[in-house]
């Protein structure tokens, strides 16, 4: 077995390349002790490609880096794979030197040559393969241009003739671009100068000083539109009336004949339990259509640079304002879009924010309560609980910055890459790697936590029961007395919000369940405006449904998901305690 090791800057077509060598042969992890993906492919049986994540140096600042330098000290590599952008060979280079001290032999894959046919530049490409001692292929990775001679220099295994070539040492940074600068020199030439390209033309509208922002909500809103309004949301209400109008009631009429609890465990605990997260399948897959269409085009890397100012007071770079927008959606593509991130310290801090913002799946308890006890006032009441959550976020950023993550700081470097039109094929393959994982993931373990709900809200010592007299009402009575300072300390509450974990929506229909009859009428028995809205903000602020909780510990491992289901919780019950008890004194 051969093993290949893919790396490049990022946005200079590795992902296209990747996909395009290996084609379904390939799998997703992740890299042992880190948050970065693993990508793995074959070429054949006998060639494996490992694509690296995308970094500018070996530096070793970033995790990033550190994964693809201790990979290619100890990988058992045979040859690298080194993509470059053609246009960009000045700053692209500086890595191709860092890779020439590994002593491995290396294919340098010149991408995206016609767009520096475009810009008049001219390669010598014989001249920069003896200079540098590589092997040098010139490829368009988008329109599948030059891949066959990358295949084929892999399988006859010609990469062979440049090891033992020269190593290439430098005492500093400067004296590396100083020798890539004398390798230009020799090996290019440039036909025509301060030609302006059809993607400066672009960013002048939309890197603009004052259009830059409102054109940047207006993509992102359609972004969201598509996922939430357009294509994934609906989809998903689809699946879920499917769920619940067709296969629950098939079910539940082949089953008319099995026992009770047998009955119930299947439809009420497995199927619905693992469909209220399959149901989101289609809101994943629309998200990162949307979000693997503006990285491949070009656009990501220039709202991150829009927004880096604004983020960088929350210690965050300005790709991460994007989970956080998806967040007001739902948390769980909130929560793995933040693998986009490159820094591991921002991707942390910004899952931990994500659950701040109010998902949809609290509109339901939003809409019921606020339409009791805030008649006529339910929009202001809403955008109120969306602006608290917003910012505590933004103070929760600040809190963690300068301590958690106060050592942690990072350079945001971003290369803006030259625009074009995403490859239908590459926005399948990425689409579809995010939605299997996401089955994955959630799915298995979902399994597990419906039949244990449904145990305790079904069961007491005495057998099967109804849910007033189960397990799970008796915790609801254990855990009321920590929400009567907060003004809403019954039972029914606490189960209301226990059940809650599993899909905020479920708070309604617990409700409902719960205290039975018309809930207009009996609610304000057992609230006040005051503990209404408490309990409103309560919901907005504490631990996110389970399956975001699942999400958390496999994106980013056990101890940091207790401490968000902890963290949360906590703030949940301190700023209700403080609406409840502060409001006390006005009203």
């Amino acid at each position: 077995m051969f093993t290949a090791a893919l790396v490049g800057n990022p946005n200079v077509g590795k992902t296209t390349l990747f996909n395009t060598l290996t084609g379904s042969n390939q799998y997703v992890g992740n890299w042992a002790g880190v948050t970065v993906d693993k990508k793995e492919g074959f070429l054949n049986s006998n060639f494996k490609i490992v694509d690296l994540p995308g970094i500018y140096a070996m530096d070793t600042f970033s995790n990033e880096e550190k994964v693809s330098k201790e990979f290619l000290l100890n990988g058992n590599v045979d040859v690298i794979i080194n993509i470059v952008d053609a246009s960009n060979l000045n700053r692209n280079l500086y890595l191709t030197t860092q890779l020439k001290e590994f002593n491995i032999p290396i294919i340098l894959v010149l991408n995206m040559i016609d767009v520096a046919e475009a810009k008049g530049i001219e390669i010598n490409y014989s001249a920069l393969s003896k200079k540098l001692g590589v092997m040098v292929i010139p490829i368009s990775a988008s329109k599948n241009k030059g891949i066959d001679i990358v295949k084929n220099a892999l399988l006859d295994y010609s990469f062979k003739d440049y090891i033992g070539n020269s190593i290439l040492t430098f005492k500093s940074e400067k004296e590396t671009y100083e020798y890539i600068e004398g390798v230009l020199t020799e090996c290019t030439k440039t036909k025509f100068n301060n030609t302006e390209t059809i993607s400066e033309k672009i960013d002048k509208v939309l890197l603009h000083k004052f259009l830059s922002y409102p054109i940047f909500l207006i993509i992102f809103f359609l972004i969201f539109k598509f996922t939430f309004s357009w294509v994934g949301q609906p989809l998903s209400d689809l699946l879920d009336e499917g769920l619940n109008e067709v296969l629950i009631p098939k079910l539940g009429s082949l089953l008319s004949n099995s026992s009770p609890w047998f009955k119930s465990l299947l439809l009420d605990g497995i199927v619905s339990g693992v469909g209220s997260v399959v149901v989101f399948l289609p809101v994943i897959l629309a998200l990162f259509v949307g979000i693997s269409f503006l990285e491949d085009s070009g656009y990501m890397a220039r709202a991150a640079f829009i927004m880096d100012k604004f983020m960088r007071a929350m210690g965050l770079s300005g790709k991460a304002f994007i989970p956080l927008v998806v967040g007001f959606g739902c948390s769980v593509p909130g929560i793995m879009s933040a693998r986009t991130l490159e820094s591991e310290k921002d991707r942390k801090l910004t899952a931990l924010l994500v659950p701040l913002m109010s998902c949809n799946a609290r509109l339901p308890v939003y809409a019921l309560i606020s339409s009791i006890f805030f008649p006529g006032k339910q929009t202001a009441v809403i955008f109120i609980l969306y602006f608290i959550g917003i910012f505590l976020s933004f103070i929760i950023g600040l809190i963690f910055k300068n301590t958690l993550f106060k050592k942690d700081e990072e350079p945001f470097l971003i290369e803006l890459p030259e625009y074009k039109m995403p490859e239908p094929k590459n926005l399948l393959i990425h689409t579809w790697d995010k939605g299997k994982g996401f089955l994955k993931k959630a799915g298995t373990i979902i399994f597990s936590i419906s039949i244990m709900v449904w145990l305790l809200s079904n069961f007491n010592f005495n057998g099967m029961t109804d849910i007033n007299n189960s397990f799970l009402a008796s915790i609801g009575r254990f855990l009321s007395p920590i929400f009567k300072p907060l003004g809403f300390g019954t039972w029914e509450t606490s189960v209301s919000l226990l059940t809650g974990l599993m899909a905020k929506e479920v708070i309604v229909g617990s409700m409902g369940v719960i205290y039975g009859g018309d809930l207009t009428s009996i609610l304000p028995s057992y609230f006040t405006p005051l503990s209404a809205f408490s309990f409103l903000v309560f919901v907005l602020l504490y631990t996110p449904c389970i399956s975001t909780v699942v999400i958390m510990r496999k994106e980013y491992g056990r101890r940091m998901a207790v401490f968000s289901v902890v963290y949360q919780m906590t703030l949940a019950w301190f700023i209700s305690f403080l609406v409840f008890n502060v409001g006390k004194l006005f009203f």
